[in-house]
């Protein structure tokens, strides 16, 4: 919703309150109850700071010759108390213009509106001197006596507001019957799906039916054939062994003979070894170095028995 702000509407000052700031008599008898109330906060106070004055009087005044610094302490004293009076009052009355300002920002919230103000106006000396003239000209009469109406928090029933909510509300309405048309038509498109998913599962089922008789022929044919195949297979496995058999005696006949013509040969390299040891032994070479090696084994074995000394002895 938009917002709206709290304007002052400059006329002519010599029309009533309603036409000088655009109030209706709700609103009026609500600022004349606000004045009043101001008006008596004021007049207390004025009669404090009176109360002041007159108690100075009665307790101090009571010779007939000051000097200057009596007279200075006086004043001082007086000045305090109406400065604090003075105080209090300016302080309570903003808090309570607070208070007012709460309960006016609290009621449009319910109507989800945002006041704004403009402080610059509040020293407007035009609005202020029509604020002052009606307050002069509506409590001329002391006797006079205006209806106080209590304050409500209610929802008012005139104004932009009641037109604003109801075309909210309309607003609101209209978009309630577009979903519930697009939901109609998604519960009909689901419906139709639904359908579709059906038949699609029966002929799914029609066509795993189909296709497992399919598979069974396929599959007698398949092993039929594998069982042809496996026949074929024994029959050669049985030619198969009965060749092996043959090739298998004329292998170990070969392999019998092979041995006789391996153990012949080695019988014949062992003695070639012979032979060859004997003729290497009768070289003078083969010789010499028999006795070199029989020396070296001597020294041998003298360097081992003194090592075995040495190590006796430490």
């Amino acid at each position: 919703l938009p917002a709206y702000s709290l304007t002052s509407i400059p006329v002519p000052p010599c029309l009533s309150l309603k036409a000088e700031f655009g109030f209706n008599e709700h609103h009026q008898n609500e600022a004349i109850n606000y004045m009043r109330f101001a008006r008596s906060k004021r007049a207390i106070r004025l009669k404090t700071i009176d109360s002041c004055f007159e108690d100075l009087k009665d307790s101090r005044l009571v010779d007939e010759t000051f000097t200057v610094d009596e007279v200075r302490d006086m004043l001082d004293g007086l000045q305090l108390v109406v400065r604090g009076e003075v105080e209090t009052e300016l302080i309570n009355t903003a808090h309570t213009n607070v208070l007012l300002l709460r309960q006016l920002f609290s009621q449009a919230e319910k109507f989800y509106l945002r006041l704004q103000t403009d402080i610059s106006e509040l020293e407007n000396r035009e609005l202020l001197e029509q604020v002052a003239e009606f307050e002069k000209t509506e409590f001329k009469n002391p006797n006079k006596v205006t209806q106080i109406s209590k304050p409500k928090l209610s929802p008012l029933n005139e104004g932009g507001v009641s037109e604003l909510l109801n075309k909210e509300i309309s607003r609101l309405q209209e978009e309630k019957d577009k979903l519930k048309g697009r939901l109609r038509t998604l519960e009909t498109q689901a419906m139709g799906a639904l359908d579709e998913k059906t038949k699609a599962e029966r002929a799914l089922k029609n066509l795993q039916k189909v296709q497992g008789e399919q598979k069974m022929a396929t599959r007698s044919q398949e092993i039929t054939s594998l069982e042809d195949t496996v026949a074929a297979l024994q029959e050669d496995y049985q030619k198969s062994l009965s060749v092996n058999a043959a090739s298998q005696r004329d292998l170990q006949d070969n392999l019998v003979s092979a041995k006789h013509d391996l153990l012949r040969v080695q019988e014949q390299l062992a003695l070639a070894e012979k032979e060859l040891d004997r003729k290497f032994q009768q070289t003078s070479a083969y010789r010499n170095m028999k006795e070199i090696l029989t020396k070296k084994n001597e020294q041998i074995k003298d360097i081992r028995k003194r090592l075995s000394k040495y190590e006796s002895d430490e």
